[in-house]
């Protein structure tokens, strides 16, 4: 097995398959856990928070920019059952592909043993961060693994251009966006991927060490990235853009770039991002709320932080989210539990001092060494790694996967049921402080003597989204976790009535939708459960016609090229 295998079947335009795991998630069976949910979320920020946590479930979007980047028929088949896979596997593709992450190895393995079952004559490639584990191409039955850019590994793979230009497909960011049962307000924001990696390096994480401690852009300047989102945003009805980029701000130039896109064309697209902290003061508060970012993730990690993050380097931090939020824009704080300085004695500290931050949402996750990263190689030169644990458990929301004299057993999971617990009885639910940061940017903003047209157009965004948000203020004030909670949520309202002056007759229909709604998703709760189990998707692209311009070409030029169902 080669680093760049190439494909040396009968044809020489193969067809394709790209799957994520099988179904059911965060459920205890032989596959897999309880608490590795598909759900970003509800898995490992507002987990605790009841019928209050946000629930969304995100595509696979590795696997779609594959698809979209190759000249080959290739069906991506995202969230299926296992007996939906069988059925498919059963067309006799040339190619499949499984996508997955360390925790879902059991799962990976199962996928490829049926494949060998079902599909004898398909080359099975194994891809995703669960194909950094070591060796796994000897713990699973495959024929190549596929590390790093998907995109560059594929396309080389068939003999096609690897540096060919990126084309950025049409997708939304997540799907059927509940709180409390009611859907989120509008359109639910598109995804935007300007590139993969992140330079930071921090020893933890895998998105760095799987590229190699590298950024890969797939777009340069802000001159091209306002093009795709332009191009994407009149495809789905939305200005609003979910970032995946490691440390988005990082590329100061291209960011700035794309402000000066926007304002010289009156464009006021909207971004959830993710970025260090010294990013965000490179690039300025004021210039976020300029470029329209209106939620920021943040990795503050420790309280102790400059000495084991040197992005956190003078960092700020109560400052510095005071700082956002008064702007309008939310933050999501990482921190993280058990590290190697931690006992019992000393965590409540740091969890206090995220509690203190008074963050939108807080990330609270376990100090986790996965496969590839510095920290992983470093237990286990060390000896410190579970080495019989199953890689099911892998997933910092558990148990440690390394031996910490000072957390033993389950003790690691009572801390981080802790820290969740505190932040939400001491901050209240995340919704509310995410309604809560709107008004605050619609005071901020409202308060400035002048206005220039970029920021009267972000004042206006923020009053909406103020509004919007206020609808589900009744309901948050009775499901509160505690009456300071009850409090906020009714002054908030009186805010709202105050700022935007008495609901109208369609507004107060809504607000007595989301009780119905609210109610209803109690009774379910109580009936069945609160797990959510995402639907199938099945979604095609046609590969090349004879004769006819590459894939590429045919869907910048606006066909799309694939068709996509829900199965």
């Amino acid at each position: 097995m080669t680093d760049q295998p190439k494909w040396n079947g009968k044809s020489a335009s193969p067809r394709i398959l790209l799957s994520s795991v099988f179904g059911p998630y965060g459920v205890d069976d032989e596959y897999g856990r309880k608490e590795n949910l598909m759900e970003l979320y509800h898995n490992q920020v507002t987990r605790i928070q009841g019928p209050a946590s946000l629930r969304f479930s995100h595509r696979s979007f590795g696997l779609y920019f594959i698809a979209a980047n190759i000249d080959a028929d290739t069906t991506v088949l995202d969230f299926p059952s296992r007996k939906r896979f069988i059925r498919e596997i059963r067309k006799q593709y040339d190619i499949i592909g499984i996508s997955f992450i360390t925790p879902n190895f059991a799962k990976a393995r199962e996928m490829a043993r049926l494949v060998r079952q079902h599909s004898p004559g398909a080359t099975i490639v194994l891809g995703g961060h669960g194909a950094a584990i070591e060796g796994v191409e000897e713990l699973i039955d495959c024929d190549h693994i596929a590390r790093g850019d998907g995109i560059r590994w594929m396309r080389e793979f068939l003999g096609q251009d690897p540096g060919a230009p990126v084309f950025h497909p049409v997708l939304p960011c997540s799907e059927h966006g509940r709180v409390f049962g009611v859907p989120m307000p509008g359109r639910l924001p598109s995804v935007l991927v300007p590139g993969l990696g992140c330079v930071n390096g921090c020893h933890f994480c895998c998105t760095t060490h799987f590229f190699g401690k590298e950024y890969v852009p797939f777009f340069r300047t802000g001159r091209e990235l306002f093009g795709q989102m332009d191009r994407i945003a009149k495809a789905r009805g939305t200005d609003e853009f979910f970032v995946m980029d490691e440390n988005f701000l990082k590329e100061k130039k291209r960011a700035l770039e794309l402000l000066e896109e926007m304002e010289k064309n009156r464009r006021w697209f909207t971004f959830y991002i993710s970025s260090s902290a010294e990013a965000i003061r490179d690039f300025g508060l004021d210039n976020m709320v300029r470029l329209g970012v209106c939620f920021v993730w943040v990795g503050f990690e420790s309280r102790n932080t400059e000495q084991l993050f040197s992005k956190n380097t003078g960092l700020d931090a109560p400052r510095l989210v005071r700082g956002l939020r008064d702007r309008g824009i939310s933050v999501l704080g990482s921190t993280i539990l058990c590290m190697e300085h931690h006992t019992p004695e000393n965590i409540g500290a740091d969890i206090a001092y995220a509690v203190g931050l008074e963050t939108d949402f807080v990330q609270f996750m376990l100090y986790t060494g996965m496969p590839v990263t510095s920290l992983y190689l470093d237990h286990r030169r060390r000896g410190l790694l579970k080495e019989d644990m199953p890689y099911e458990e892998w997933h910092g929301q558990n148990m440690l996967n390394w031996h910490h004299p000072a957390f033993p057993g389950e003790t690691a999971k009572q801390w981080l049921d802790r820290a969740f617990r505190s932040d939400f009885e001491a901050n209240s639910s995340s919704i509310l402080r995410m309604i809560d940061t709107a008004f605050r940017g619609c005071r901020h903003l409202g308060a400035m003597a002048s206005r220039d047209a970029c920021l009267e157009e972000r004042y206006r965004q923020l009053r909406e989204r103020a509004r919007k948000y206020s609808l589900i203020l009744p309901v948050i004030a009775g499901h509160a976790v505690n009456e300071a909670e009850r409090r906020k949520a009714l002054a908030l309202d009186v805010e709202c009535s105050r700022l935007f002056g008495p609901a109208g007759a369609r507004e107060r229909l809504m607000r007595s939708a989301a009780r119905i709604l609210a109610a209803a998703w109690d009774l379910r709760v109580r009936l069945f459960g609160d797990t959510i189990q995402p639907p199938t998707f099945v979604t095609r692209f046609r590969g090349p016609v004879p004769g006819s311009v590459p894939a590429q070409a045919r869907l910048a030029g606006g066909k799309n090229g694939a068709e996509s169902a829900v199965a």
